[in-house]
């Protein structure tokens, strides 16, 4: 097997080049390099995976493809529950772990992967049992991505949502060869690349030099060169970057390269004086990462920003249910209190110790299937809770006008996605001598704008009133299984006390307990300063709320909905 030669019609520059490259590495050392990553759903991606299935076809290797809900049962194996009954004896069957071991997993929509599944996948990939992966990633956006101990090990991450290939050149295994390790300089180059790119972890290095030496034996070299572990870092480390290197100490261009060292001439005392110049060989790998780096990718980490790697909806917060939402494995039990009685799972456990129950109970083989109370499993599921955003709106004084258009036109863009991530909206605003709930927990967006249609405004600012009213208001929310996320729009300025009575002192002790009120009960907080100029108040309520606080003086409606969706990320809304 070859490297492959430029198609016509089919640019370096196109990714499909690199991700074919990485192919047939991967091809060469399944068990070396354990899985690759395809991203972007493209002609590109399914030419691909059908070249894989190719090669390991025939080579003898199995390929398999990863079912959408698939359970402990069929994915390690266990009892066969039709042949167990048929035959009177437990019948083992075979997981795919086992059916296609040695060869290759292919995970569609990785991104949607269960955790407790890529744990199982993880494990099997770190004890050399099991088959490597092809992670076909389908997600749209940054935050869209398969699970992190998946990609840290699956040495090539490949992104063909740009590729406009539909077509890729034939593929076919290959046994490996013995090739010449790494020298010290090739590895502390590799290294050097790697910490300029921000990479942390052992494994990609690890992978990068395995890659670079399999790049040698496909291009007919023994030993690795300069161009082998440029692919290497182009292939292995520049999708992981997560900085962008520091040229600060790098040398002009045009800087003559240094003299070549002298001949060994056998004295070992002359050739320790010369210490061995690293700097060119790393200086060359940082530039192949840089230009293997794509540009939007690139930009992002000019201006100090890592991608986002996390999974995860904008939904509530995920919890244990008995009889309903996303079926989770069974767990010994008793059907009782509501919980269903999960029949397979009871047999399964109960099957392999038929022939063992009718020795000591004294029938026959045809007797009635033994049940014992340890056998009884429980169905479990899991089930995401409804967000719930309080919007607690200072609607007081002379630029209460703005704030309250800007509230409502918030207040109608959350609503705008509610159907999509099972969220609702609330609305608390306080004014003069009181604070009230002036639109409870809804998805509907009638009645969320004939309610904020008549928001009133004006007057003083029981800011403890409405801390107060926005806590009861998430209180009962979280009292129905809902998880609430406070949204505070104020100046942090209060002007009467909880008792409606005036005096600024008073008033703003009064404001920062209920505001550490709020902190011990847990809810996530986010307060928004829109005052014309930003003060102190409100970043003191925000620390005293254990909140974020966002000082945002000449915000509209679309600023603050982006403020509030960018300040309560995925990860955390469904922790």
């Amino acid at each position: 097997m070859t490297l492959p030669s430029d198609r016509a019609g089919i640019s370096a520059s196109d990714p499909v080049h690199d991700a074919e490259i990485a192919a047939r590495l991967f091809l060469s050392s399944l068990a070396g390099f354990k899985g690759m990553v395809l991203r972007g759903a493209s002609p590109a991606r399914d030419a691909m995976v059908a070249a894989l299935q190719d090669a390991l076809t025939q080579a003898g290797q199995p390929v398999r493809r990863l079912p959408g809900h698939v359970d402990d049962e069929r994915l390690l194996g266990g009892i066969d529950i039709a042949a167990s009954l048929s035959s009177g004896r437990s019948v083992h069957q075979t997981g795919l772990l086992q059916q296609c071991a040695g060869g290759v997993l292919i995970v569609p929509m990785a991104e949607r992967l269960d955790p407790a599944v890529s744990g199982k996948l993880a494990q099997a990939l770190d004890t050399g049992d099991g088959p490597a992966l092809v992670l076909l990633d389908d997600g749209s956006e940054d935050d869209d991505a398969p699970p992190a101990n998946l990609l840290e090990r699956c040495a090539f991450h490949c992104d063909l949502s740009t590729s406009r290939s539909r077509s890729v050149s034939d593929m076919e295994g290959s046994a490996a060869k013995p090739c010449a390790p790494l020298d010290s300089e090739a590895r502390e180059a590799l290294a050097g690349t790697a910490q300029a790119l921000g990479i942390a972890s052992l494994r990609p290095l690890l992978f990068a030099a395995d890659a670079a030496l399999a790049h040698a034996l496909l291009a007919g070299r023994n030993h690795a060169s300069k161009e082998d572990l440029a692919a290497a870092v182009r292939l292995v480390l520049a999708p992981r970057a997560t900085q962008l290197p520091d040229f600060a100490d790098t040398p002009p261009e045009d800087q003559p390269e240094p003299p070549p060292p002298p001949p060994d001439t056998g004295d070992q005392s002359d050739s320790e004086d010369q210490p061995v110049p690293d700097g060119p060989l790393e200086e060359m790998l940082v530039e192949a990462a840089k230009a293997a780096i794509p540009a939007d990718l690139l930009a992002a980490l000019a201006q100090g920003h890592a991608p986002r790697r996390v999974t995860g909806g904008g939904t509530g917060k995920r919890r244990k249910s008995g009889l309903r939402g996303k079926p989770l494995g069974a767990r010994p039990g008793m059907p009782r209190g509501g919980m269903r009685l999960a029949l397979i799972d009871t047999l399964r456990a109960a099957v392999p110790w038929q022939e063992v129950r009718r020795r000591e109970a004294n029938v026959g083989d045809d007797a009635p299937i033994q049940m014992r109370k340890s056998d009884l499993r429980i169905r479990r599921f899991e089930d995401k809770a409804a967000r719930v955003t309080i919007f607690a709106v200072d609607a007081s004084g002379s630029a209460a006008a703005a704030r309250l258009a800007e509230a409502k036109g918030a207040v109608e863009l959350m609503l705008a996605q509610a159907y999509v991530t099972r969220s609702e909206v609330a609305l608390v605003a306080f004014r003069g001598e009181q604070a009230e709930t002036l639109l409870p927990p809804t998805r509907s967006l009638t009645r969320a704008r004939r309610a904020l249609s008549e928001l009133p405004g004006g007057g003083g600012t029981p800011l403890a009133m409405g801390l107060d009213e926005a806590r009861a208001c998430a209180d009962a929310a979280a009292q129905k299984g809902r998880t609430p996320s406070l949204v505070i729009l104020t100046d942090g300025r209060a002007n009467l006390t909880r008792t409606g009575e005036p005096g600024r002192k008073q008033a703003g002790e009064d404001a920062i307990a209920s505001a550490k009120a709020i902190a011990r009960a847990g809810y996530d907080a986010l307060v928004i300063d829109i005052s014309a100029r930003a003060c102190p108040e409100g970043a003191a309520l925000a620390q005293a709320m254990n909140a974020r606080f966002l000082a945002l003086p000449r915000a509209d409606a679309r600023q603050i909905h982006s403020a509030i969706e960018a300040v309560q990320p995925a990860g955390r809304a469904a922790a």
